[in-house]
């Protein structure tokens, strides 16, 4: 373990009614400054793609993992997010001197952890881990879209849009979808 590796750890898919969360840790090469990292939010979907690609390739290490629906139901989506995160830093090839996470909580790590509050507005690390969870959830979700066109995945990646709402009341519910978030399980218990 090297005392300067810092690895930045965040999640894509909390608020989403379908699909997984995903969450992506990064641990970047400092003699290898990659230029326009920010929050992936404040990015276009074609900046973050390039980006991606870019972090993929200049980073000392980076991870990508995610939990599922059924995860999601099972635990909530405050743990379901820890155990992608969890899982993202244990597929790190090597080992970080300390974990910084975006947000409020830490997964349980073997590595010393902080949490950082808006974290992907202020740390590298964070930032490039915000932009690989975002690229990877936005990838699966297009993938999605092939299984289930009808839903409209390719444009609003599950997010609870008035196009998803509508197209749920029209489909029903999918094999994807959120059971335990509020507007699913309202037309889950109305169609039992």
């Amino acid at each position: 373990m090297s005392q300067w590796l810092i690895c930045g750890v965040d999640e894509a898919g909390r608020g989403p009614l379908a699909g997984p969360v995903f969450a992506a840790c990064v641990v970047l090469n400092p003699q290898s400054k990659i230029i326009g990292l920010t929050d992936s939010k404040q990015l276009s979907a074609a900046r973050r793609e390039q980006l991606a690609s870019e972090i993929k390739s200049c980073a000392l290490a980076w991870a990508i993992a995610s939990a599922s629906v059924e995860e999601i139901d099972r635990f909530n989506i405050l743990q379901a997010s820890l155990l992608a995160m969890k899982r993202a830093v244990e597929n790190l090839s090597l080992e970080p001197a300390e974990v910084l996470v975006d947000g409020l909580h830490c997964p349980r790590l073997k590595f010393p952890a902080r949490a950082i509050v808006k974290g992907d507005s202020k740390i590298p690390e964070i930032m490039a881990a915000s932009i690989l969870a975002k690229t990877a959830r936005d990838a699966e979700m297009l993938a999605l879209h092939l299984r289930f066109p009808q839903y409209g995945f390719d444009r609003h990646k599950g997010y609870p849009t008035s196009r998803h709402l509508a197209a749920l009341q029209a489909h029903g519910v999918s094999e994807i979808h959120r059971r335990s978030f509020a507007p699913v399980k309202a037309l889950v218990k109305a169609s039992a």
